[in-house]
């Protein structure tokens, strides 16, 4: 029979057991510093209880709430290295409360976003070089841009935002990450940087002109990021010399004149985001169509004109709403093979050529206005059609039944005219469908009740008549508002009844006089008879009483009307 050996039991079970327990306890110093900050805070706020399994006698501080510590090994034991404090506080607290938690050299994580600190921070947050992310997001902190912050090698997140921290311009490191509130002209020592890769500095309040700097040849900025700033002027002609440019986010500001021609150099250019400012012009670059440009948003500006299509053929998102593009839609649009977003939404375009054949694989275009809870993700894909609010006047081209992938149509604030074509009936993935404000006339096709994946239907401040149709999915669009003002509607959806659904009325003219005709026929048969048996009576008295020749003249005498009978 097999005997375990005594000591290699007591050896499994030290190493099994006792050297986990051992080890995982944090160190002293470390344990001694969390509880110093928690006692800052109660010296303040003697209510505050959130860190109450902060305590002393806890054998290990690797246990508490919002603490995490590294996994013990056979050489090292554990030691704090996330620290997730944020939210502790509903009142102003002063920030040097903060300092004994900067003891713990080994935190790479550390997140006091949302806790109302005020004032500098304190000195000794230079001691957590190892630091992969700090988010003081959400405080009052005022101070200028804390320079130390930068030398941490190993820091790959910095969220600084909701603070009033002001730029210092002579400081001479380049940040790593995302800062926000940042005030005055973007610094020219960071646009001269040669070994800058990405910059984003989007949301602050930065002013002034683009340094030209920023775009020499000799930069190799790959990522560049200013949008919803407040820097003004001309986009800068030197714009194109930025060759290694892959994103340029440029949208939400106020620049304004016309794009630079040389913007469409950059071959590698993936994603331009120009939205939202003033920028105007009848004369758009003209791209390599052989180029990376896979999304661009011009929308929200000043540009006039035709409507461009100098793009790359492989361009999948083009967003030229919110212009002033006239004419009408371009035919060569089709030539952009691989279209997914168009977005021409609140323009001056005026005709679709009856001959136009939407041949776009799978049209996708954001709607902008759409208010009925469908996700809004910034770059979904939803297939849809977005013609609102243009000056389109014609009737609604049939070849849009053709687009089978759409989910959404709007045709909205123009005016179109004529009857709704049945075609439509064949975008079988439709989920919405906007036809309000045009002059559309006629019935609602019945083919809508093919739809059955329909769910918004407008196609109020119309001209329509007949009966809304029954059947699928128009039985659940039962809103009037989206009915409105088309007087020749009718149907349960808006609680008006169609002729046909009511009750049959009496025909009363026929009835009236078939009455009393039968009336009349009763009471002339009826005279008749009478008639006809009063004469058989009479003559038949006569006739079973005959008087004799002697009595004739007395009874003549006395009885005048026998000789009427007689004469009878």
């Amino acid at each position: 029979m097999f005997m375990a050996n005594p000591s290699l039991l007591l050896q499994s079970f030290f190493f099994f057991f006792l050297l986990p327990c051992l080890s995982s306890s944090c160190p002293e110093y470390q344990k001694q510093a969390l509880l110093q900050f928690k006692f800052s805070i109660l010296a303040i706020n003697s209510s505050f209880h959130t860190l109450d399994s902060w305590n002393s006698s806890s054998s290990s501080c690797c246990l508490w709430d919002k603490v995490t510590c590294s996994s013990p090994s056979t050489s090292t034991s554990s030691v704090v290295i996330e620290l997730h404090l944020s939210n502790l506080f509903a009142r102003l607290m002063p920030s040097n409360l903060l300092a004994p938690l900067f003891l713990i050299r080994s935190l790479r994580v550390l997140d006091l976003s949302s806790n109302h600190l005020s004032g500098e921070l304190p000195e000794e947050i230079g001691n957590l070089t190892k630091l992969n992310s700090l988010d003081l997001e959400g405080n009052l902190l005022t101070v200028e841009t804390p320079f130390r912050l930068f030398d941490f090698k190993d820091l790959q997140s910095l969220l600084l935002g909701g603070n009033s921290l002001t730029w210092n311009n002579n400081m001479k490191v380049v940040p790593k990450c995302s800062m926000n509130q940042l005030h005055g002209p973007l610094p020219q020592w960071l646009a001269e940087f040669q070994t800058l890769s990405g910059l984003s500095l989007s949301h602050n309040k930065l002013s002034g002109s683009l340094p030209t700097a920023l775009f020499r040849s000799s930069q190799l900025l790959n990522i560049l990021a200013l949008s919803h700033n407040n820097f003004s002027g001309e986009l800068p002609k030197n714009i194109g010399d930025a060759k290694s440019l892959i994103i340029l986010m440029l949208d939400g500001i106020n620049f304004s004149g016309p794009i630079p021609q040389s913007i469409s150099q950059i071959s590698n250019l993936v994603l331009l985001d120009l939205s939202g400012n003033r920028l105007s012009g009848n004369i758009f670059p003209v791209f390599d169509p052989q180029g990376n440009l896979w999304y661009a948003d011009f929308s929200s500006n000043q540009f006039s004109g035709e409507v461009p299509t100098t793009f790359p053929l492989d361009i999948e998102t083009l967003a030229l709403g919110g212009n002033k593009f006239s004419g009408a839609l371009p035919l060569n649009l089709k030539k952009l093979r691989n279209l997914e977003r168009l977005e021409l939404q609140d323009n001056n375009i005026s005709e679709i050529p009856i001959n136009t054949e939407f041949a776009v694989n799978e049209l996708i275009v954001n709607w902008k206005k759409y208010k009925q809870g469908l996700s809004s993700h910034y770059i979904d894909m939803y297939f849809l059609l977005d013609l609102s609010n243009n000056q389109l006047s014609s009737e609604i081209p049939a070849s849009l039944g053709a687009l089978k992938a759409l989910k959404m149509l709007n045709l909205s604030f123009n005016k179109f005219f004529g009857k709704i074509p049945a075609s439509l009936g064949d975008l079988q993935n439709v989920e919405s469908l906007d036809l309000s404000h045009n002059k559309l006339s006629g019935p609602i096709p019945i083919a809508f009740t093919k739809l059955q994946q329909l769910t918004t239907l407008d196609v109020s401040n119309n001209k329509l008549t007949g009966q809304i149709p029954i059947g699928g999915q128009m039985n659940a669009i039962a809103y009037p508002n989206f009915y409105a003002n088309n007087s020749g509607l009718c149907g349960f959806q808006i609680r008006v009844s169609c002729p046909e659904d009511l009750p049959p009325t009496p025909k009363l003219q026929e009835h009236d006089n078939k009455e009393p005709r039968i009336l009349l026929e009763a009471v002339g048969i009826g005279y008749l008879v009478g008639l006809i048996l009063t004469i058989g009576i009479i003559f038949l008295a006569g006739y079973f009483n005959p008087s004799s020749p002697s009595n004739n003249r007395r009874r003549h005498h006395h009885h005048p009307h026998r000789l009427i009978r007689q004469r009878i």
